[in-house]
């Protein structure tokens, strides 16, 4: 088990908040957004890749994405991939390029946008605790070879438990305002 380095454990909390803004960009709202299927990944040559390294995604129209697959056998596995991703997108394929129209939002379809915030918002929640855990961890190790004192280990501790509590301030506050913007666009 590695040693306990606050720097560490904060860049590492800090970076599930990061990704959680990230996936919280991907949410649609009213216009077209090229980041909106930055979560969607697909499977290309027998792993799964980030559809932005196997094609271009761009925005010719307000509403409209067009997804521009380099290989062309990889144009299935693209529009598979962005059917699965939840988004409520309807692929159509036209030789190498997907045009995906982006309907109005209707109130249900505002809910479960919402809903998956939340639920990335917890993804966030849970990596955060997940760090706690390793660091708590980490330690209580370092107790144990006698290179901390049980204070020293108890000041950390709640050192981790600020820090833990401020990043899942910060997926929570994200998640909101993302919610929010979603159910009043």
């Amino acid at each position: 088990m590695a040693k306990y380095d606050k720097a560490d454990i904060e860049r590492r909390m800090q970076g599930a908040v990061e990704s959680l803004k990230s996936d919280l960009s991907g949410l649609r709202t009213g216009r077209a957004n090229t980041a909106l299927l930055d979560p969607v990944h697909v499977e290309v040559y027998g792993a799964m890749m980030p559809i932005g390294q196997v094609a271009t995604v761009s925005a010719p129209e307000a509403r409209m994405l067009a997804v521009q697959v380099w290989d062309k056998a990889n144009v299935s596995a693209v529009e598979k991939g962005i059917a699965k991703s939840n988004l409520g997108l309807n692929p159509m394929t036209d030789g190498q390029t997907i045009r995906l129209p982006l309907p109005d939002l209707t109130e249900e379809r505002r809910r479960e946008l919402a809903k998956l915030a939340g639920q990335y918002a917890e993804k966030a929640r849970i990596a955060i605790r997940n760090v706690r855990r390793d660091a708590m961890e980490a330690l209580k190790t370092d107790e144990k070879k006698k290179e901390i004192s049980e204070d020293d280990r108890k000041r950390s501790e709640d050192e981790v438990q600020k820090l833990t509590d401020k990043y899942v301030a910060d997926a929570d506050s994200a998640a909101e305002a993302k919610e929010k913007e979603i159910m009043t666009q």
